[in-house]
């Protein structure tokens, strides 16, 4: 039986980098699925879209050819064969991304793709919807969160290692929307999945977020 696991989250929550950790740990693959649609929302940048044109987005999303690769550092993505990873994790392109993830023709196409990866080998799948519709039937499912104004501190941190000048102001009130339109979205809002374990990382440190995790994970496979 294929080891599956499943973390829904917030933005700003670390989902990526302790998915990294953990699979890291489990010996399996990660697939950061939220990255994948992140792709698409810059495409549509890069191509002057109006990002609130449903069909054309999602034609834009079945001509695309998305792709991923795993690499010493982590997760690469790929938008016909373009390595997309470096420029896809700035608030514009979060909020694109939030906003061609409401669109459930979208939706379907990623969702499809996800399962067939995760149907081929052992993995760890993060984003917004994996214990929900992704992988319900996944080894273990974790929601994993923390504060809005934690989530934007350390969001706020990293951008500013980046050479960003939006203030911590501006990252939280950018992740306050981010949440109201992740949660609230017709098509597969974000939400902990009935049997998802709940980790809250707002006190703990990173470690101590993957070791809860790993924990979870074994229980779940052996318990």
């Amino acid at each position: 039986m294929r080891l599956n696991v499943g973390i829904d989250g917030p933005v700003g929550a670390g989902k990526s980098t302790v998915a990294d950790a953990v699979a890291a740990r489990l010996g399996i693959l990660h697939l950061d699925t939220g990255a994948m649609y992140r792709a698409l929302g810059l495409t549509a940048i890069r191509r002057n879209m109006d990002l609130q044109d449903e069909p054309a987005i999602v034609a834009l999303c079945n001509s695309l050819n998305f792709t991923v690769s795993h690499e010493a550092d982590g997760q690469h993505t790929f938008v016909e064969g373009e390595d997309v990873t470096g420029l896809i994790r700035t608030p514009e392109v979060s909020m694109a991304a939030s906003t061609v993830s409401r669109y459930a023709d979208v939706r379907k196409a990623m969702v499809r793709l996800q399962q067939k990866l995760a149907s081929e080998t052992d993995m760890l799948l993060d984003g917004r919807d994996i214990c929900t519709t992704v992988l319900p039937n996944a080894t273990a499912k974790i929601y994993l969160t923390a504060s809005a104004e934690e989530r934007a501190r350390r969001r706020f941190l990293e951008m500013q290692s980046k050479g960003s000048t939006d203030t911590f102001e501006e990252v939280l009130e950018a992740v306050i929307k981010r949440d109201e339109q992740d949660m609230n979205r017709p098509v597969e809002p974000l939400r902990q999945a009935e049997d998802a374990v709940l980790v809250d990382s707002t006190h703990l440190t990173f470690d101590e977020v993957v070791e809860e995790i790993l924990r979870i994970v074994e229980e779940k496979r052996h318990g």
